[in-house]
């Protein structure tokens, strides 16, 4: 396994680290119900995708 002979400066380490930073998820807004979700994903207000429904919300437990 190969060593690093001499130490890396700071700036060198923070260079490297510099794309380490998380990025908040992009977000759309749904157009059945208006809430936000993440694109190509489907919306949990309404339960569809591209306009029809993949998910029915509708059921309920007894």
């Amino acid at each position: 396994m190969a060593l690093p002979k001499r130490r890396h400066s700071h700036s060198r380490t923070r260079k490297r680290r510099s794309h380490d930073a998380l990025t908040a998820p992009g977000l759309s807004v749904c157009g059945e119900c208006g809430e936000p979700k993440e694109p190509h994903r489907l919306c949990g207000g309404c339960g569809k995708y591209k306009g029809r429904t993949v998910y029915s919300l509708d059921t309920e437990i007894e």
